[in-house]
């Protein structure tokens, strides 16, 4: 059996900048050309899960098949890929913490400091790659690509201990099986009708100094951007001009 590949979507600049839509298109892709996928969403909250959210937040909860309380994301998935996800697909950092405090309770670590690395980091890894080889379709054919979503941005003081265990996870998987995309936004204020790569810039050289180099940078603007934008942040960004992709934002206006 091929060794499973790993997408990680990462976010920078902003929050909802499309991650989730990303990812469940990447999905997509793979899917029509006969590959399996299954999706995992990992939000950095301190929440078990979503059931106890404000609607007025975060939106309405979805609920799984298996009755898991989640966020909006992983309908998008299920939508998207016509797979059937469970509760073990969205990761919290409020299970994580509890997955570890339980081991900690039954003795698992044989008196040793629980700390953020390695035990949090650890249990983050393991927990994908167990998930990330579960069956999503009816078939119950083995997923060959699984695909990551980081909520939040790179930077976020939550999502640190996330980061890290990716960056170690790239090696515990093979740097030929995983692949990191980071979502960023191409600003254009209205005072100069400009797109203005720096935030972009910032935001690439942030997840580079935790560890990671994305391997595409897909970036979201308003209107169309031209390629000598694409050359300049592939320049500063430490990426070929090929790994640099533009997705604007359509607004359509009904009247």
């Amino acid at each position: 059996m091929p060794d499973m590949k790993y997408i990680l979507v990462t976010g920078g600049v902003i929050s909802g900048v499309g991650k989730g839509v990303i990812a469940s298109s990447f999905g997509t892709i793979l899917k029509s050309c006969g590959i399996d996928v299954t999706s995992i969403k990992i939000d950095p909250y301190i929440n078990i899960d979503a059931g106890t959210f404000s609607p007025y937040e975060h939106g309405e909860v979805y609920v799984l098949d298996d009755g898991g309380e989640v966020d909006l994301d992983l309908g998008n998935y299920e939508r998207f890929l016509d797979i059937t996800l469970h509760r073990d697909n969205n990761i919290t950092t409020g299970k994580i913490y509890q997955q570890v405090i339980e081991r900690e309770r039954r003795g698992d670590y044989l008196g040793k400091t629980v700390q953020v690395i390695p035990h949090i980091t650890d249990a983050i890894q393991e927990w994908v790659q167990r998930v990330a080889h579960i069956p999503v379709t009816p078939d119950n054919a083995p997923p060959r690509v699984c695909i990551v979503e980081l909520g939040g941005t790179i930077g976020d003081i939550e999502g640190m201990s996330f980061v890290e265990a990716f960056r170690q996870f790239q090696f515990r998987v093979k740097r030929e099986n995983f692949c990191c995309a980071h979502v960023s936004l191409i600003p254009m204020p209205k005072s100069t009708g400009e797109p203005k790569t720096k935030p972009t810039q910032s935001s690439v050289r942030e997840l580079r100094g935790l560890g990671l180099s994305p391997d595409l940078i897909l970036c979201r603007s308003e209107k169309p951007i031209n390629q000598g934008v694409k050359e300049k942040i592939s320049n500063f960004c430490h990426v070929g001009p090929e790994q640099v992709k533009f997705l604007f934002i359509l607004i359509i206006s009904i009247l």
